[in-house]
């Protein structure tokens, strides 16, 4: 409608002879008629019973980082029972007792266990030598597996335990000059690498492999038992057959090592080397 009236308004003017006042005009009058038009064109009219749509807002802890997902493959692990290195690779929570002692990772040369007692089980040989002890928890342990062992009609004796880093230095190189550096670093650790200067580790064989440590240990009556039922007592068969890729070691049946039951039933469960299980472990 102020659209007709304006246009009424121009044609009296020029029709009156007006059309000098038309140079006078003020202009801004025409805002009159076109704001109520524009207004119309660019205001939406919002319906009067429905309340206008308010935007979502960002979900403020939309960045916060969910906690890991775990499977069934998984095993979640105190922080403190993983293996703390420093620069050097060297270990620094040495009495843990899973502690990972590899071909990559080694104990510091002046390590020595602070609980060493000597486990009451069947040894190959006499005497008082450091290779009869073990840390407390694991010489209880293998009394256990010794106990059930002979309940079973099974007899096997302890050979080698704890080894001091000047001991493995000896038996590295005796192996150095007879084998070379090839064939002595299949069977044997480097000094410091060494799993028996933990205290946690245990060689054993029987009277059907000639108190040896040999991997025709594993093929006798005893040697399948314990492959069997190690894990129950806490222990594992540390470097298992077709396991050398991964712990850098050939086959040992022999060798066994303290885990604690809990860790050593699920890696029998799931067929692991210590390496793969700290691989699957996420910390508490």
């Amino acid at each position: 409608m102020k659209k007709k009236h304006f246009s009424v308004l121009v044609i009296l003017l020029l029709l009156t002879g007006c059309s000098n006042q038309l140079n006078d005009f003020n202009w801004k009058f025409w805002e009159y008629f076109m704001d109520e038009e524009t207004t119309e064109e660019i205001v939406e009219e919002v319906p009067e019973n429905e309340e206008p749509v308010e935007e979502e807002k960002p979900d403020e802890n939309s960045e916060t980082e969910a906690p890991p997902e775990t499977d069934e493959n998984q095993f979640i692990l105190d922080e403190p029972f993983f293996t703390v290195l420093n620069e050097e690779k060297v270990i620094e929570n040495t009495d843990n007792i899973l502690v990972l002692v590899n071909k990559n990772q080694s104990l510091p040369a002046d390590y020595v266990p602070k609980d060493l007692t000597i486990p009451e089980v069947p040894f190959s040989f006499e005497g008082d030598f450091d290779k009869k002890y073990l840390r407390e928890e694991a010489a209880r342990a293998l009394e256990d597996l010794f106990a059930a062992a002979e309940t079973e009609n099974v007899e096997i004796f302890a050979v080698s335990g704890y080894r001091s880093y000047e001991t493995q230095y000896g038996i590295y190189n005796t192996y150095l000059k007879k084998w070379g550096e090839e064939k002595t670093n299949a069977v044997s650790a480097i000094p410091g690498h060494s799993e028996h200067q933990t205290g946690l580790a245990m060689d054993i064989s029987s009277r059907s492999a000639g108190l040896d440590l040999t991997e025709e240990f594993g093929e006798t009556p005893e040697g399948k038992w314990v492959k069997e039922r190690a894990s129950e007592h806490g222990f594992i068969i540390r470097y298992p057959h077709d396991g050398e890729v991964i712990t850098g070691y050939q086959y040992e049946p022999w060798h066994l090592r303290y885990v604690g039951k809990e860790v050593a039933a699920y890696m029998d469960e799931h067929d692991l080397t210590l390496e793969e299980f700290f691989d699957r472990a996420i910390k508490q």
